[in-house]
């Protein structure tokens, strides 16, 4: 068996160039990067042992506070084993905090630069919160999708500017759904994002994404099923794959010879405290 590249996703502000990056590996750590889209500058969160749930995250729209869901690698009574916490970004230390105990639902949604949405269970139970954050009771949007990761995820993508096309697949736990995003000269970025069964795919859990390009005008589908997050960012595509960041111009013809932006494979865990 290969080595396995770290597992990377991103979630981008809706109003500013300020972005987090989850990485992911080895198994049972995970950190934070901070990502100034505007200069492609990254800045280190920090570092947590276990797991953070990096389809029920979200970013404030301009980019100060981010919500997540994480599950610890020890059990610790207060947070009853998980819990969705709201920290500054990039950085984990939470400003509020719900414990929650099991790994249903979790995590949420920002609707404004200080209101969100909780994707609560009946277990949450709130530790300490944040005045100046304002908690949203009736959900953001008009189609649920369940309360694990399609229900923040799909979400999050619509209102990021993806259209959602529906599911397709053999049916339940064996299919996806897709989403489009217009990337400008006639070209579209779709995203496949898997709902399955726990996956035998070296590297990959039950959800997923693999993306593709569409050229409209040609009647053209690229396939980039490599990589694992992509997304239209102005004028350029972003996606992450082998552990790597990357951005490329379209053109015609396609993509544009690609730029590495960052390599995150040779990071190792250190205990990093939040400078607040």
């Amino acid at each position: 068996m290969g080595k396995v590249s770290p597992r990377i996703h991103a979630v981008l502000a809706r109003d500013s160039p300020h972005a987090v990056i989850f990485r992911r590996g080895p198994a049972g750590a995970v950190c934070t990067i901070g990502w100034n889209r505007s200069n492609d500058k990254f800045t280190m969160g920090q570092w947590l042992r276990g797991r953070i749930y990096e389809r029920r995250a979200d970013l404030s729209p301009d980019g100060r506070y981010l919500i997540y869901f994480a599950r610890g690698q020890r059990f610790e009574p207060q947070l009853k084993g998980s819990w969705t916490a709201i920290s500054r970004a990039p950085y984990l230390k939470a400003v509020s905090l719900w414990a929650k105990g099991d790994c249903w639902n979790g995590g949420g949604l920002f609707t404004g630069p200080v209101r969100f949405w909780l994707n609560q269970g009946c277990s949450d139970e709130l530790i300490f919160a944040d005045r100046r954050l304002k908690l949203q009771e009736e959900f953001p949007w008009t189609e649920g999708y369940g309360g694990e990761c399609p229900g923040v995820y799909y979400v999050q993508l619509q209102m990021k500017g993806w259209k959602y096309l529906g599911k397709q697949g053999p049916g339940w736990l064996n299919e996806f759904a897709v989403f489009e995003k217009p990337a400008g000269r006639d070209w579209v970025l779709r995203k496949r994002a898997f709902e399955t069964l726990p996956n035998s795919t070296q590297g990959r859990g039950c959800y997923y994404d693999e993306h593709d390009l569409i050229n409209r005008s040609a009647g053209e589908a690229i396939e980039h099923s490599t990589w694992e997050w992509a997304e239209v960012d102005g004028e350029r595509i972003v996606w992450a794959e082998r552990g790597k960041l990357f951005q490329s111009q379209l053109n015609e013809s396609g993509l544009t010879e690609p730029m590495e932006l960052k390599d995150f494979n040779e990071m190792k865990f250190e205990a990093i405290e939040a400078p607040y």
